[in-house]
Formats: C-alpha cells, sequence, structure tokens
C-alpha cells in the first residue's frame, strides 16, 4: 500500500477485519518488521488521539518515529506556487517535501480544512504534494475531507460490537459552536457504505455532505426518523459543505440544539451503541448521560485507533 485516504485504498474489509482482530490479540506480533525503519508523522493541526495512536501502532512495529509540528519549531511553510516569498513564510513546501522524505520511510501528514477555498480544500492541494513530491508511501492522518484512520477504527468497533449480520448505522449531525471539517463524516460515510451495514445519514437541510462520499446512502432530514431502529448511532458536527449552496461553505446555518443526542433520541433506538470521534462537545453534540451509559463506545472507538493505524503501517511496510 502506497497511500491510504479511501476505504479503496485498503481493500477487502473482511480481510482487514481479520487483520485488525489477529492485531488486538497480540500487538507486537510484527514488531521486527519496522526495524531500521522510521515513520515521519506531521501534524499542521492539533491531534490528541491521532499523535498517540500512530506514534505507539509505529513502535508496535519495532519503528523510529519523528513527530514534526509545523506551527511549534518549524520554519512557517508557504504552500502555493507562484507566491512571491516576501512575508513571515521562510520556506516552500516543495523543497521542504523532499528534505523531509530524505529522513523517513513512511510519512503520515495531517492537516485540516482551511474554509478559504472549497476547490483547494476537495483537491487536496497540501496532502497531494506530499504524494507527488516526496517518493515515500504516505498516508492521511486526517485532511481537509477525510480521516481515514478514523473511519477504519470506527469500522473494527462496529465489527466488534455488532449483535446483528447487517445492523442498522446512524450518522447524525449534531451542533457546534464552530466550523468542523467535514473530513470525519465524509470518511464515516464512505467506509459504512462499503461495510455490510444498513447505513442512513440524517442532517438538517443545507448540511448535505459531497456525492463523492455519500452517494448510494439513505438521507433522512427527521432526526428522530432516521434514529428508529439503530443498533449504532454515529454523532457528529460538520459545517456546510456547500454542496447546495456554495457561498456557504465552511459555515455554521444552523445551531438547534434539539439536534443533541440525548436519552430521547437514544430511546427510539434498537438499544444502540453509541459513537464519537473525540473531541466532543458535551451537552452541544451529546448529553452527559447518553455518552456515560454503559452503550457509549468512545472509548473502546479510540482505542481501536491503535489497531486501525497498526494494521495500515504494517501493509505500508510489507510493501517498501
Amino acid at each position: 500500500m502506497k497511500e491510504f485516504r479511501y476505504a479503496s485504498d485498503l481493500g477487502n474489509f473482511e480481510e482487514a477485519l481479520k487483520e485488525a482482530f489477529e492485531i488486538k490479540k497480540d500487538r507486537f506480533k510484527y514488531q521486527g518488521l519496522g526495524k531500521n525503519k522510521t515513520l515521519l508523522m506531521i501534524f499542521f493541526n492539533n491531534s490528541l488521539r491521532t499523535r498517540l495512536s500512530t506514534q505507539k501502532a509505529a513502535m508496535n512495529l519495532g519503528m523510529n518515529v519523528i513527530v514534526l509540528d509545523i506551527n511549534q519549531g518549524a520554519w512557517k511553510l508557504e504552500t502555493e506556487r507562484g507566491v512571491v516569498m516576501d512575508g513571515d513564510k521562510s520556506e516552500h513546501l516543495l523543497e521542504a517535501i523532499p528534505v523531509m522524505a530524505q529522513y523517513c520511510d513512511l510519512i503520515g501528514v495531517r492537516t485540516f480544512a482551511r474554509f478559504e477555498s472549497r476547490e483547494a480544500d476537495y483537491t487536496e492541494e497540501i496532502l497531494t504534494q506530499f504524494i507527488k513530491y516526496s517518493g515515500r508511501p504516505v498516508f492521511s492522518m486526517e485532511s481537509a475531507t477525510v480521516h481515514p484512520l478514523q473511519a477504519f477504527a470506527d469500522l473494527i468497533t462496529i465489527e466488534q460490537y455488532r449483535k446483528l449480520k447487517r445492523p442498522k448505522v446512524v450518522m447524525t449531525w449534531a451542533p457546534h459552536p464552530k466550523a468542523l471539517p467535514q473530513a470525519v463524516p465524509n470518511s464515516f460515510a464512505q467506509w459504512m457504505l462499503a461495510a455490510d451495514v444498513d447505513f442512513v445519514v440524517t442532517h438538517p437541510e443545507g448540511y448535505e455532505l459531497d456525492p463523492q462520499f455519500v452517494s448510494g446512502a439513505q438521507v433522512e432530514y427527521d432526526q428522530m426518523k432516521a434514529l428508529e431502529g439503530a443498533d449504532f448511532v454515529y454523532a457528529k458536527n460538520w459545517s456546510c459543505p456547500g454542496v447546495t449552496r456554495p457561498e456557504d461553505y465552511g459555515k455554521v446555518i444552523n445551531k438547534d440544539m434539539n439536534w443533541t443526542v440525548d436519552a430521547k433520541h437514544m430511546a427510539v433506538t434498537n438499544n444502540a451503541f453509541f459513537m464519537h470521534c473525540l473531541p466532543v462537545r458535551r451537552n452541544m453534540i451529546v448529553t452527559d448521560d447518553v455518552i456515560e451509559a454503559p452503550t457509549s463506545l468512545v472509548i473502546p472507538e479510540a482505542a481501536n485507533r491503535e489497531i486501525s493505524a497498526t494494521v495500515v503501517l504494517k501493509r505500508m511496510l510489507e510493501d517498501l
């Protein structure tokens, strides 16, 4: 595997899940695979679970790890061509990328949507430059439009806790005070559509996700109707994707607290498990009683981030 961004990059889900549960039983089974190999993790944005879980996964495989926080301790980077660099940015990404590549075997990149241009975000300007110019296998640790390590961990979690062969999985929008990217919902939708589940998306009008990620999904604008009989409820906020109104891209156009997942919402489900990628705004996304209930999977879900990253890194190392 030379790059990891989309569900299709993982290949057969059944084989990947088998590998994931094998690693859950013995996280250090392949610790010799990464001997004398180096992972470079590059962060343009803050991180907790991604940083810790991916570094732990690399250590499981015996790798050396270098962590570079672009915003602390590195030169400010210019990312666009044709710019006269007479401002506060001292180095161009086009030189920085091949230099970084000299010191590692694999590269993980984390960079969020800027919300300055939908086109720039959805063409993944920064991530694609790493893929094009580094000459190294590159994986997304969340980018402007996708978060595949999270989606893979979500898939592992659903497989771990499912009670039915084909459970009903509902992804519901929930309110948030800030504009958040669509990366997590995009990837979750894409991965659930490729999995053996009954998948439903519910959100207010104006929050329609890009068809490249949700094509084929059942979309229900009535949240309570969507949640009826659900086996898993995945709550997540996202800002306006700008699909129907490009001028609203990246904006918060709804803060309706009736969408907050509470006991009333969970009562219409099939005693559903609650999921969220974290960090979560309590009593905006979800109420205290729901996230603290025995059916809340937010901690096991976070734990599976180590497993998803280990599988991905293992496959990349095998293809070096």
